[in-house]
């Protein structure tokens, strides 16, 4: 008997360890935006795409300041 016991409860720690795993990995977000934040934040693009990004983007000029920004000197 006491081999079952200890199957039982070694199926309720596995239980308790996935239902753990599983709450602290559940978030909410108000918009879209801060799920992409929150996605890029903690995923990086493999190194070959990586690479590739960073020579199309290399040539790309910085955008004009906007009139806000040129008016009050931000």
């Amino acid at each position: 008997m006491k081999q079952q016991n200890n199957f039982n409860s070694g199926e309720e720690h596995e239980h308790v360890v996935q239902s753990q795993t599983t709450q602290n990995t559940v978030q909410e977000f108000s918009d879209v935006e801060q799920l992409l934040r929150h996605d890029a934040a903690r995923t990086s693009p493999p190194g070959s795409i990586a690479e590739r990004l960073q020579k199309s983007s290399a040539g790309l000029q910085k955008p004009p300041r906007s009139l806000w920004q040129r008016l009050f000197g931000e």
